[in-house]
Order: structure tokens, then C-alpha cells, then sequence
């Protein structure tokens, strides 16, 4: 082979390598597959939406179908429809006013969204994944299926803060601050991981711990995973943990909250019935 035809083969094969990654540049994903890795991923509205059988498995023709009790001492919560069926789930609602629910706690009639909706944290999800969640949620078959209302020993806020409009995306070049977003807003690992007070997230106290919950086997308290420690002397912060200690912990974490639904006290073939569900998107 001559040394030009080589130089020329070599230009070949670079030109077609820019090309290839400049084609997957362009094709970006779209909201439905976005909201797709979403739902089925780290958002899993699923572990609240969609009821259980008596094994504690979600019925698989019941997607988001609503139904899920969950019980605490100050309040009896029961997930609701969110599928499209128009008469018992939400077909009638807009997209903004889906958003303006997930968000800002707020239903189109003007009512408000009570625990455990992790509102606090889903206020800074952006527009885009938001949008996202929205787009799968139109895909979903639509199931008709009155859930009963929830009631609340506690008052209702009259919102969750000031309305929240327009979040941006966060950039996934700043790996603090997009694996901020990822705990709190889509995967809400806080919600869990933060004291409660008043049915409520304590966030003055993000990450501190302390949550009691009922598991398989006896109860368990969350783990602080903030820091520095929030307790003066306490070494439980996840910052003193090495990174291979980290994983193995968030390891465990996930199969732990694979495994929860299956704890609690049955209701029926479709409800579970437990002191408190933690909204685990893993």
C-alpha cells in the first residue's frame, strides 16, 4: 500500500468518525424518551401510583391506576389515578396544569397536593424533564379507577412556596450540582434520607436522617448521608465514607427498596397498606 493511499484511508476514517459523532450530537432524545428512562428509572412514580398484588409486586395492567394506601400517624394517604382516563384519572388536565401539580403541589380545582408528594423536592425539577414526565404520562393506558380521598390530621399549606414557573436545566458538565439534582429532584434519595416534621421534610435538615420506617424484618432509622455532620462528634456523613463504600451503601439501598413493597399489612389484591412508603426512585 502506498504511503498516499494510507494518509488517504486515514482522512477517510476520521472524516467518517466526526461524522458519526456529529449525527449523534444531533440526535437528541426526544421528551418521550427521556420521559420514558424517567418513569422507569429514578423517578418511578410507579412505587406510589401503581397498585400491588398481594405479593407486593405492581400489577403490570394497572400502570399508574392509583389505589396504593399509605399510613401515617398523621395522615391516610391513597395515591390517585394518573392515567388519561378522563372521568377518574387526569385525561381533562392540560399539560401545564400537570406540571403546575407535580410542582407546585396544586390541582387544577385549586386544591392542594398533600404528603407524601415530595413537592418540596419536584419544585426544581426542570422545565424539560418535567415536560418529559408529562409526555410519558399521555402514552399511559388509560384505566378507570376512583380512588378514595386521603385525609390529613395536619393543615395543608396554602402552597409550597412561590409559584414556580420555569426551572432550567441543570448542566450535567458540574457533576456536584447535576448529582445535587439527581438526589433531591428526580430521585428525592432526601425525602428518605431528612427528618419529618409535621408529616413534612424538616429542610433545614436535608440528608441529616433519622426517618423511622417499618421494613421486612423489623424497623429500620435512614442514615445521615449530608455534610459535614449535622450532630457535632457524629461520623456518619456520607463525605467520610470512600467511594467504593458509597456505592456498595447505595447498592444496598436499591435492593432494600426493591424489596419494601413487599412489607406492610395487606388491604387488598391491589392496596398495601404501611406505616409509611418511602418514594425511593431506585
Amino acid at each position: 500500500m502506498t504511503a498516499g493511499l494510507t494518509r488517504s484511508l486515514r482522512a477517510s476514517s476520521l472524516s467518517l468518525g466526526v461524522l458519526c459523532l456529529a449525527t449523534l450530537a444531533v440526535r437528541a432524545e426526544t421528551p418521550l424518551e427521556r420521559g420514558t428512562y424517567l418513569m422507569q428509572s429514578i423517578v418511578a412514580c410507579g412505587n406510589c401510583h401503581t397498585p400491588k398484588d398481594r405479593d407486593g409486586k405492581p400489577i403490570a395492567d394497572r400502570e399508574l391506576a392509583g389505589g396504593f394506601v399509605i399510613n401515617a400517624p398523621v395522615f391516610h394517604s391513597v395515591s390517585p389515578n394518573i392515567t388519561p382516563d378522563k372521568e377518574t384519572g387526569i385525561g381533562n388536565w392540560t399539560d401545564d396544569q400537570i406540571v403546575d401539580a407535580i410542582r407546585n403541589g396544586k390541582r387544577p380545582d385549586g386544591t392542594i397536593i398533600g404528603p407524601p408528594m415530595p413537592i418540596a423536592y419536584y419544585r426544581n425539577l426542570s422545565d424539560s424533564d418535567v415536560r418529559a414526565i408529562v409526555a410519558y404520562l399521555r402514552t399511559v393506558k388509560p384505566i378507570k379507577n376512583k380512588t378514595e380521598k386521603s385525609t390529613y390530621k395536619i393543615p395543608l399549606p396554602a402552597q409550597y412556596g412561590p409559584t414556580v414557573t420555569s426551572v432550567p436545566d441543570m448542566p450535567r458538565t458540574d457533576k456536584a450540582a447535576y448529582g445535587r439534582y439527581l438526589a433531591t429532584a428526580l430521585g428525592h434519595c432526601m425525602d428518605c434520607h431528612t427528618p419529618m416534621v409535621n408529616g413534612r421534610s424538616d429542610m433545614a435538615k436535608v440528608g441529616a436522617g433519622g426517618r423511622e420506617f417499618e421494613a421486612p424484618g423489623g424497623g429500620l432509622i435512614t442514615a445521615q448521608i449530608s455534610h459535614p455532620p449535622t450532630t457535632p462528634g457524629s461520623h456518619n456523613g456520607a463525605m467520610r465514607r470512600s467511594r467504593t463504600r458509597l456505592l456498595r451503601a447505595s447498592d444496598r439501598t436499591v435492593r432494600w427498596c426493591r424489596l419494601w413493597p413487599s412489607s406492610g399489612t395487606r388491604t387488598s389484591a391491589s392496596t398495601t397498606s404501611t406505616p409509611w412508603w418511602p418514594t425511593c426512585g431506585h
